[in-house]
Order: C-alpha cells, then structure tokens, then sequence
C-alpha cells in the first residue's frame, strides 16, 4: 500500500515535469524562439507588442499586455503586408524576427523644442507723441523741467524698456545701424558742423519727433533743413 502511493506519487510529478517542459508558454525564452498567435499568454507576447510599436504597428491605447489577442493580431498583418510576407496574423519566426530588425533601426529622436520666435518690439507712437509742446530746456530730462533732444529721447526710449547713453554723440554709438526705417529707430543729425549734436525719433511716414528748437514737436525728414543735416539712423528696439 505504501508503495503503491510512492509509486503514483513519483509518475504524478513526472506528468507535471513532462507537461511543462512540454508546454511552450512556461519554459523561459527570448522573443523569436516560438511561433507567437491570438490566444496565446505570454511574456514574449507583451516584447512583440513593444517591438510593434517602435515600428509604428502596434497602436494599443492602454499600454501592454501579455495576451496574443485581436489587437496584436492586427498589428501583426499590418505589418507582414508592408514587408510583404504572408499576411496570417501569426508571429512566426521568421516574421518576428524582421520585425525586431525594423524595431531595433528605428531610433528614438529627441522631439526639438520649436524655435523661439524672435521679439519684435513695436514702438508706441502715442506715447512718444503725448509729450507734444513740452518746453526745450537745456540739459533737461523730464516733462516737468523740459528736454533738450538727447533727454527726450532717452525719457521716451525709457519707457520702452531701453536704457540709452544721455549724449546724441554717444547713442549714435549704440544699437544696429539702418536704412530702412522703422518707427521707433533714432535718427541723427549734425546741426553743428562738428559732427552728431541731435537726435530725433523716426515715427513712420516719413516722419520724426523731437526736441528742438522750442518744445517738443513732429517735422519731415524731407525738409530742407533736416534732410541736409541727416547722418544715420540706428535701431535700438
């Protein structure tokens, strides 16, 4: 009696070992070792889906599965149709294997940041012509003591965020040299005769603004007088 239980116990394990080496989903192996098909559990079949999805087959929205199911058949198709093998759904050796040769080429490319756009900043006419008839002073910097050219050109620049030298002679040392004006680009004059003594603001149509004289005041580039002492134009903006 006693033997006889040892004796089925043994041919019991036996079975068991037999049956699992045996059954192709439980030994551990690497993907292309077997032939992969819908209703199939397996690790391997989850390493096939990854290896779709770096070639653009496998388009499973809820991640990975271990499961061979309809999904990973598709993906399967799609893909023995563009490579031309037969179109079975089955991931056989040799299918699987070119589908690990497709998913190991293509390499993962960093998605670049777009280009910054470069800021253009647009010059506010308005502000620059709310200081109309503010007296010519000497030296001064403010509407309340009055401007000669250079202060107001660095009051109004100021409040667009652009720190200027306090001289004409030393701003037209500063920003990008221009011919094509744009409202907003600082226009130099020499009314001396020794060189840069004014500065105006360029306002578009032709047209600059500036201390001179008595207050401040809106005149043509094309006058007579400013279009013989027009040295340059420099764009700080």
């Amino acid at each position: 009696m006693k033997k006889s239980f040892v004796t089925k116990a043994l041919g019991t394990i036996a079975l068991a070992a037999v049956v699992f080496v045996s059954n192709p989903l439980s030994a551990d192996a690497a993907l292309g070792d077997r032939q992969l098909k819908q209703g199939m559990t397996h690790k391997e079949v989850k390493d096939l889906q990854v290896a779709l999805k770096k070639t653009g087959h496998f388009t499973y929205k809820n991640g990975y599965t271990t499961y061979y199911g309809t999904y990973t058949k598709s993906a399967v198709t799609k893909f023995q149709k563009q490579y031309r093998l037969k179109a079975t759904g089955v991931a056989d050796k040799n299918t699987i294997k070119l589908i690990k040769q497709k998913a190991a080429a293509k390499k993962v490319v960093a998605k670049k940041a777009p280009a910054k756009k470069a800021t253009v900043k647009t010059f506010n006419v308005n502000a620059a012509k709310k200081l109309q008839g503010v007296r010519y002073t000497y030296g001064g910097t403010s509407p309340q003591t009055g401007f000669d050219c250079s202060g107001y050109v660095s009051y109004v620049m100021k409040q667009q965020g652009v720190k200027l030298p306090r001289r004409s002679q030393d701003m037209y040392n500063t920003g990008k040299k221009v011919s094509s004006l744009l409202p907003g680009d600082l226009v130099f004059y020499n009314t001396s005769g020794k060189g840069i003594s004014h500065v105006a603001i360029y306002i578009g149509n032709g047209q600059i603004i500036h201390s001179a004289s008595k207050n401040v005041k809106v005149d043509s580039m094309s006058s007579g007088y400013w279009k013989q002492r027009y040295v340059g134009a420099k764009r700080v903006l």
